[in-house]
């Protein structure tokens, strides 16, 4: 049972409830509820675009969507103890989507811009655990409900240093949501016109899209300010990796998951990114083939993330092979801290045993990619 529940209304937007969250990330917004290191919380939350796609509306609609409100968040939830240099362990424990659910295309957006120009809309029913339409008959979609948007709050010096540095990219011709106040919540100015879009995601997570955090996963978060101020939206009922149209089967959703503090761990490994861990059912090896020195089922697995940020902090704009070299760096340093290996066998053994997941292509100007482990390549300790 949750401690807590944030209720919302999924129905009306964000704007006429702003008590219950916030569609731009900024360390000064207050948070919702306080909870201890330990504690669950459940929270309710709007689709993605915050209620402007009904059951009713068509593709010419879509150039009305207002764009400024997207991404809804549920949040922040502050945590007791969060300081700094630690890891927030989120436990994500149920997603509980709601039953209907749309797919678009908007002009202007997703990896083929260039090609899909017309807007196109997809309603989706969802019962017994799949999604069907009206606009792809003959096709059911299994269910598989996570959350695209999950994410800390930003540091003042990291918001500004993400500010300049996507600044610079816009200026170079990179694909760039820069701070905007109009549709922002809260709209007070100071933290409207200031604060990080949602659009892209971060060193402090959002907008990821990893289809693989459904219930039983948990993520990995580094602190930037006291008390974490952790918030959630943007559920998706299904999704293939890499989102490529920009939108998933879009939903409402309430979110349950319990938080924990890892004390001085960010630090300690050196994290900069998120990271998860999955439960042994969230992949699969071939038929017929069992992990390493025969365990089965699965240990599980666990992840790093990278985006299209340099190592010396210069944005790069969707640029998925720099994305994927920084999850593969950053599987290369945990592998040697965990397991006390040195880099060049870390290194070998990514080769051998890691994949590299491409988890979206869409969130501009960061592509997202997942370099996932297999556990039960280890002997039991």
């Amino acid at each position: 049972m949750a401690h807590d529940h944030i209720h919302l209304d999924p129905k009306v937007p964000l704007g006429r409830q702003p008590d219950k969250g916030h569609n731009r990330w900024h360390p000064d917004i207050p948070p919702l509820v306080r909870i201890a290191s330990g504690s669950t919380v459940a929270m309710d939350t709007i689709d993605g675009v915050d209620g402007q796609i009904t059951p009713h509306t068509t593709p010419a609609d879509l150039v009305n969507l207002q764009m400024g409100r997207v991404h809804p968040m549920t949040g922040p939830v502050h945590v007791a103890g969060a300081e700094p240099g630690d890891l927030l362990a989120v436990k994500i424990e149920e997603i509980i989507p709601a039953d209907r659910g749309f797919t678009v295309i908007m002009p202007g957006f997703g990896f083929l811009r260039d090609l899909f120009t017309t807007p196109f809309v997809v309603h989706w029913e969802m019962a017994n655990g799949f999604a069907t339409s009206e606009q792809l008959p003959g096709v059911r979609i299994p269910g598989a409900p996570f959350m695209g948007v999950m994410g800390v709050a930003p540091s003042h010096e990291l918001l500004q240093k993400i500010v300049a540095r996507e600044a610079e990219l816009l200026g170079r011709g990179g694909m760039v949501m820069p701070p905007d106040a109009i549709g922002a919540v809260p709209a007070q100015e100071g933290i409207a016109s200031k604060a990080l879009r949602t659009i892209a995601p971060h060193e402090t997570g959002g907008n990821f899209d990893i289809k693989s955090l459904t219930a039983g996963a948990t993520l990995y978060l580094p602190v930037q300010v006291p008390g974490a101020l952790f918030s959630v939206g943007d559920a998706h009922f299904a999704q293939g990796d890499g989102e490529s149209c920009g939108t998933a089967v879009e939903t409402s959703a309430t979110f349950v998951a319990r938080f924990e503090v890892l004390k001085g761990e960010a630090t300690r490994r050196r994290q900069r990114d998120p990271s998860y861990a999955l439960p042994g059912h969230a992949h699969h090896n071939a038929p017929g083939v069992h992990g390493a020195f025969g365990i089965s089922p699965s240990e599980g697995y666990y992840a790093t993330t990278g985006m299209s940020v340099r190592s010396d902090g210069r944005a790069e704009s969707e640029d998925l092979t720099l994305a994927a070299r920084n999850a593969l760096i950053n599987m290369i340093d945990y592998i040697a801290d965990a397991y006390s290996f040195t880099r060049e066998q870390a290194y070998c053994l990514a080769s051998v045993a890691v994949d590299l997941r491409v988890s979206q292509v869409v969130d501009v100007p960061n592509m997202t990619v997942s370099a996932v482990l297999p556990l039960d390549i280890f002997e039991r300790r």
